[in-house]
């Protein structure tokens, strides 16, 4: 595989005779196979110029091989010690254990521990950030995953729209929306759907309960689906029934930033500009201090994954880089607008992937 390739020519140049990869998100990337093992161990060694070796819960060794995987899978029961396996394993194939490249920020200290203890105390070094950097880049495979998971991503949102009637709850919103989904055979959401209305959408990651739809109330949704490992997220807000100078003036504040960003998504562009351009919109109306977060994330395998689209980050936009562009503003007491969209970077300038209409709309 390209993606096994990519690593493996890093570790040459960097002298890493092997790197441990735990997370399952990164060896869902490089192996082709997602789960959730729980507490259980899985984890993927790869070296310089041998195979990998993939080691895994018994009850998962199936699955694996389903995936295509032709290397060395180590399976183990409940009962027995994954790390005397993966001792075994590494000593037989007798590679140096002077150096190990793992993942930092997942590893936890108890499974660093067992593993140093298997090579010899060697020196750590960080994959992660080599990871993230091949990750950014999206293939064609990927593109179309994301595109479909956002094309959902758009249909809950119009489930959310046409569920909407005075005196419904958030929740009995929300539990549309994804009711409708599972019937398209989305299995996960991206997140925790958010149903908020009126003074509720002033919090910008708000609780949705029963809260009662009333005339006048902001509504905003924020989902996302998974779909073959790969997320989308969107977010839209509307007006319900009646709308105040204050609201509408607020929306169009939120969309001119929106639009801004999006004209500035082209390749080669600083990305910290993508959030300058957006927060100057609206600090120059007057609402710089109700808008508290980046312009957005990196989205992929997670849904926030790198970059951190923050107006600090001064990488450069390159092709095939997928992120979200989610201005907001939020009014305690008031109510808040977020309008997001999942956005690809092309050759030419940018693809939003999510494709719901997000001129301000007066739910009738």
């Amino acid at each position: 595989m390209t993606r096994l390739k990519n690593l493996q020519s890093w570790l040459k140049e960097k002298g890493v005779p092997a790197a441990f990869i735990n997370s399952t998100e990164n060896v869902f990337y490089l192996t082709g196979f997602l789960t959730n093992p729980h507490e259980r161990l899985m984890g993927l060694f790869v070296f310089q110029d041998m195979d990998p070796i993939f080691i895994v819960p018994n009850m998962e060794v199936n699955q694996v091989k389903a995936t295509g995987w032709n290397h060395e899978v180590i399976g183990y029961a409940d009962h027995e010690n994954p790390w005397e396996f993966i001792k075994e394993s590494i000593e037989k194939i007798g590679i140096s254990r002077n150096v190990i490249a793992l993942e930092k920020s997942v590893l936890s200290y108890g499974r660093t521990e067992e593993l140093l203890a298997i090579f010899n105390g060697a020196e750590v070094v960080d994959v992660e950030d080599q990871l993230n950097r091949l990750r950014v880049i999206k293939d064609e495979t990927e593109i179309d995953t994301i595109r479909r998971a956002a094309k959902l991503a758009d249909f809950g949102v119009e489930v959310g729209v046409n569920s909407l009637k005075e005196g419904i709850t958030e929740m009995e919103v929300l539990a549309t929306i994804e009711y409708e989904l599972k019937k398209q055979g989305v299995r996960e959401m991206s997140f925790s759907t958010m149903v908020l209305f009126g003074e509720k959408s002033g919090d910008p990651h708000g609780n949705p309960g029963n809260r009662q739809l009333r005339p006048g109330d902001f509504v905003l949704f924020d989902m996302g689906v998974v779909l073959d490992g790969y997320c989308s997220d969107i977010t839209r807000t509307f007006i319900y029934k009646s709308s105040s100078d204050e609201q509408v003036e607020i929306y169009n504040t939120v969309l001119n930033a929106q639009i801004a960003s999006l004209e500035a998504s082209k390749p080669g562009n600083r990305i910290g500009d993508l959030d300058q351009v957006a927060r100057d919109v609206i600090t120059d109306a007057g609402y710089g201090n109700y808008f508290p977060h980046r312009i957005g994330h990196g989205m992929g395998i997670n849904v926030h994954e790198f970059p951190s689209m923050s107006h600090l980050n001064n990488d450069i936009l390159l092709e095939g880089m997928v992120y979200t562009i989610e201005p907001g503003i939020y009014i305690p007491g008031v109510g808040g607008v977020r309008i997001e969209d999942d956005v690809l970077i092309t050759k030419e300038g940018y693809e939003t992937l999510t494709k719901y209409p997000k001129e301000l709309k007066i739910i009738e």
